[in-house]
């Protein structure tokens, strides 16, 4: 199999490749690049961008502002994207519910909401996990009982990200009880502001609020709201869960991280010397680069293989081991930093913006392994489906 990429493949991505350096504001770009949190302005402001260039979501069908591109000019879209620190396009909209309402929704809920969902207009929050239904998604208890043209909504949702920021949100919830668990979900989209729901931030181990518990008291959503068929909800959710996954293995924004830590290490004194010169530290970094670049073959391996459309076991590969190579990548700057990567105040430590930076990160990152499908069922899936055990 020939993985390099065409004459005008390389085309494609030196157009990327400028677009992104040079249309994105600089500010958002060094912000991604050295862990500074993004507002919510931000967010806005590039999503907005790469749509009116038709780069935000690439990934819809056409009449909707995607791209009818191949398998490998989207792989080369997300990793210049990640290369050039760019934000991703807000993935609840992007690559969550964006593409579930353009498989399952009515035309009028199209027109209604995909505009918006794009340039976002809307933000949208994902509503799925519950105290007692995190990996065991399909035993949610939030129910929705049809009383005339409205639903009526009861429940908790927990871990929901960003939903301080969120305009709607897309909501799995029980309407049949009685039927097998799978069987008895649908989804439905109602306002934030809908009276009956109640936002509570949940304080992360980095210190941030990137998190949210939302509870609903009697909400009353049209009908109308309805995505597809009532008890239709797991094939959305697995449609949507398949979405999320697609790039998660973040090759280039591993990249840039390396490509810091390298320069990082070379102004940081060790001996007569940087730390460049520590064979320890050398062969750790280069062990890192090694393991980035296999991984970034194999997934132009599955990429390449993923011409027909069909789903490829092998991403359980990506998902697993990209997550954990960031992980990596985010200690070893955490290291670099040393004990200026402590929280600065009472201690008196006085360290550089950069390595105060290194720690939240380190600790926000340690999610990666977790959400998508942990990386505990994505070895099951690999030793089923790929080893045969």
């Amino acid at each position: 199999m020939n993985l390099k990429l065409t004459e005008e493949e390389r085309a494609f991505r030196d157009e990327l490749r400028t677009f992104f350096t040079t249309e994105i504001p600089a500010e958002v770009r060094a912000k991604t690049a050295s862990g500074t949190p993004l507002g919510k302005d931000d967010y806005v402001a590039v999503q907005r961008i790469l749509h009116s260039r038709g780069l935000a979501v690439p990934n819809w069908p056409v009449e909707w502002g995607g791209q009818d591109w191949t398998s490998m000019q989207r792989n080369i879209w997300l990793s210049e994207l990640q290369l050039a620190s760019v934000p991703d396009p807000l993935p609840f909209n992007a690559s969550m519910i964006g593409p579930v309402i353009a498989q399952f929704g009515s035309q009028e809920m199209k027109e209604r909401f995909l505009p918006a969902t794009a340039n976002l207009d809307i933000w949208w929050c994902q509503g799925f996990s519950e105290p007692e239904a995190g990996s065991d998604l399909a035993s949610l208890k939030t129910r929705a009982v049809r009383d005339g043209d409205d639903y009526i909504v009861n429940g908790q949702k927990t871990w929901t990200t960003l939903a301080q920021h969120a305009d709607w949100i897309f909501c799995l919830v029980r309407t049949d009880p009685n039927a097998k668990k799978q069987a008895g979900i649908s989804m439905l989209l109602f306002p934030m502001d809908t009276p009956g729901v109640t936002l509570r931030p949940i304080k992360l181990i980095d210190g941030s609020y990137e998190v949210n518990e939302v509870f609903f008291e009697d909400v009353r959503v049209p009908a109308e709201n309805l995505v597809g068929e009532e008890n239709t909800g797991w094939t959305q959710a697995k449609f949507l869960l398949g979405n999320e996954r697609t790039g998660i293995a973040r090759v280039g924004a591993t990249k840039v991280k390396l490509a810091r830590a390298k320069s990082l290490a070379a102004e940081t004194r060790y001996g007569s010397g940087s730390l460049l010169d520590d064979p320890i530290f050398a062969a750790r970094l280069a062990e890192l680069e090694n393991e980035l670049l296999a991984l970034e073959l194999t997934q132009l391996r599955v990429v390449a293989g993923s011409a027909d459309g069909k789903p490829n076991p092998a991403s359980s590969l990506l998902k697993m081991r990209g997550s954990e190579l960031q992980q990596a990548a985010t200690e070893l700057l955490v290291d670099i930093a040393g004990p200026d990567s402590l929280p600065a105040g009472e201690a008196g430590i006085d360290s550089p913006d950069w390595a105060q930076l290194t720690m939240p990160t380190y600790l926000n990152n340690r999610k990666v392994t977790i959400y998508g499908g942990s990386n505990e069922v994505q070895r099951s899936i690999i030793a089923s489906s790929i080893l045969g055990l």
